[in-house]
């Protein structure tokens, strides 16, 4: 297998809904459309942020094939495997290969909390079974699973793991896995408040969220710190981290659709159990998204 080298942004994308919460189509693959042609170099479908949790496995094929339709080849798409079982994961990397995806995004281990004898074993599973290249997705905040850079090394002999967002919250690990893997995976960061860190460390790419609303921005601070432009860089990622804070809650799809709204580039409409933000809450985001709009750097902002 070769190394697709994946590098750049790599929005994580949201799901669009339509007020009944059937999956808006049309809504999905405008909204993906819109991120192409602002830079981005590639996409994740149904992770965290897609509402993974509120969709079925036949849904999420969906949502995949939407995104291969949108892209036409112009950027690869991932989908995420986040089942609760090796066995669905399997079924669900089966249906996603004959839709074909370019590549897949592996969650270790969902709601059971693995060691990582049984992580590994997971992971190495589903890559082997996909025959694709393969993003590890390692979050032990949200999902108290780690897969340390000891594991990764581990799995370096497994051909089709070619790389790994890390959302540690722990910026050190950037670090520590450049020290023992050398270059052997690309490293995305994957905690959007820590994007000018991570790429100061020579992550090669963003797993961005607020990078669905704002791509042409994030691949601006992308090419910025790429080309050693660290000072144009941070002062554009000061202007985006009020947002940025808004992807690392609980609330991250609630937070990020209504920015989708503020922006002017999709809509609200979500599944439940979650609802649209209301009252003090909602207003904060209002503030917060204005504020930045009002004040947003034009000579990177994205085009409609």
């Amino acid at each position: 297998m070769t190394n697709p080298r994946w590098q750049g942004i790599f929005p994580a994308i949201t799901t669009k809904f339509h007020a009944d919460e059937s999956i808006d189509a049309e809504g999905t693959a405008k909204h993906i459309d819109f991120q192409i042609r602002n830079g981005i170099h590639g996409l994740v479908t149904c992770g965290s942020l897609g509402e993974a949790s509120t969709l079925t496995l036949e849904e999420k094929l969906q949502v995949a094939d939407i995104a291969i339709k949108a892209t036409q080849g112009r950027v690869p798409v991932l989908a995420n495997v986040s089942e609760t079982s090796t066995r669905e994961a399997l079924r669900y990397i089966l249906g996603a290969n004959e839709l074909g995806v370019d590549g897949f995004m592996v969650m270790p281990s969902v709601i059971y909390v693995a060691d990582a004898r049984e992580a590994m074993l997971n992971v190495r599973t589903m890559a082997e079974a996909a025959k694709k290249p393969i993003m590890v997705y390692n979050n032990p905040v949200a999902y108290r699973v780690d897969l340390k850079p000891e594991h990764m090394a581990e799995l370096a002999d497994c051909e089709w793991i070619v790389a790994i967002k890390e959302s540690t919250d722990n910026i050190r690990r950037i670090t520590d896995l450049r020290n023992l893997l050398g270059d052997r995976y690309q490293l995305f960061l994957g905690v959007d408040d820590l994007a000018y860190e991570g790429l100061a460390l020579g992550c090669d790419g963003l797993l961005a969220g607020v990078g669905c609303t704002f791509p042409r921005e994030t691949v601006a601070l992308y090419d910025l710190m790429k080309a050693g432009k660290f000072a144009e860089a941070l002062k554009l990622y000061q202007w985006m981290t009020p947002m940025l804070h808004l992807d690392v809650s609980t609330k991250l799809v609630q937070n990020l659709k209504l920015i989708d709204v503020l922006a002017g580039v999709s809509t609200e409409h979500m599944r439940r159990p979650r609802l649209p933000l209301i009252g003090a809450e909602r207003e904060a985001i209002e503030t917060i998204v204005n504020k930045a709009l009002a004040t947003r750097p034009i000579q990177y902002q994205s085009v409609a």
